[in-house]
């Protein structure tokens, strides 16, 4: 990608995009460099400080904005369980930071193959309860997650439900990716829209993660877990992509299990286009409506903690 910060047209990103999408062919190792030089490539905003933290042997970063209204996001990058890292989506979060005047604790959970699922919900698990042994109260955090990240932030939620956990405040998704079978039908009719996924590549990230697991279990796929109980979630996704029906399939069963679930489909846009906000105006507006999304719950649950608190 260039460093040019011209606003560019989705069609144009979709060029550069299938260009290096080429890097798939790299060794692993290779890869995860390549992904997290994306925080050279993508600067920092400006009112954002970003620092390490340490929740009792996992590693995270927080991303403070200068003002807050005092939410958590609990946030869980994306790059198919094997890749990425609070470094690669630095320029995310805290541009998400931001929009939504919190501040967003990215994890960096244990990756596959070299730790199999479920590694990685036991991670997301862990940094939850981190936050509430910390003292942040429930209704003021939110989970959020791109990608697997968006998968892993499901997970934890019903892993923590399983555990008799109090839920978060809400949850938002980014182009989730919710279902480790990959055998939607949007594989097939969104093909050649998406210049980022194919059902072959995610397939096999899918069996680098599970490493011989059931694909149907809930803490692996959520679509196919029992989502009662579970708090607010906006998903969005994009028209082009192929994990168009995970989302929408975790949208129906939400619903069906009656979640508040508030689907996004972004006409014309790719697998996590949030993640070009810099490039791409619809990126931005994404991440804004996020953000205000994220708002709006806290301020809800605020007044209902304070309702019930005067019963």
């Amino acid at each position: 990608m260039s460093n040019d910060r011209e606003a560019m047209s989705i069609a144009r990103l979709k060029e550069l995009v299938r260009e290096r999408s080429k890097r798939a062919e790299l060794p692993l190792a290779e890869r995860r460099k390549v992904m997290d030089g994306n925080a050279e490539m993508f600067p920092v905003p400006a009112g954002v400080t970003v620092t390490p933290a340490d929740l009792d042997g996992l590693k995270a970063e927080w991303a403070r904005p200068r003002e807050t209204d005092g939410a958590t996001v609990l946030y869980f990058h994306g790059g198919g369980y094997v890749l990425g890292s609070p470094v690669s989506h630095r320029h995310l979060t805290s541009r998400l930071a931001l929009a939504a005047r919190a501040n967003v604790l990215s994890v960096d959970y244990r990756l596959a193959p070299e730790h199999a699922f479920p590694a990685a919900v036991d991670d997301g698990l862990k940094a939850y309860r981190w936050l509430l042994g910390e003292g942040h109260a429930p209704e003021a955090i939110a989970l959020a997650g791109d990608s697997a990240g968006g998968g892993l932030a499901m997970a934890t939620l019903l892993a923590a439900k399983r555990d008799g956990l109090p839920m978060p405040m809400a949850a938002a998704l980014l182009s989730p990716w919710t279902d480790l079978t990959c055998d939607t039908g949007t594989y097939a009719s969104c093909a050649d829209a998406d210049p980022m996924i194919t059902q072959a590549g995610i397939k096999e990230l899918a069996a680098m993660y599970l490493a011989g697991a059931d694909p149907r279990q809930p803490l692996a796929s959520p679509n196919h877990g029992d989502l009662a109980g579970l708090p607010p979630l906006l998903i969005q996704v994009g028209s082009d992509e192929v994990l168009l029906d995970d989302a929408r399939d975790l949208d129906a069963r939400a619903r069906a299990a009656g979640v508040a679930a508030d689907l996004e489909i972004w006409d014309g846009m790719i697998h996590v286009w949030q993640a070009f906000y810099q490039m791409l105006p619809e990126g931005e507006r994404a991440i804004e409506r996020i953000g205000g999304w994220l708002a709006k719950q806290h301020t809800a649950a605020g007044h209902t903690r304070s309702g019930l608190a005067k019963v």
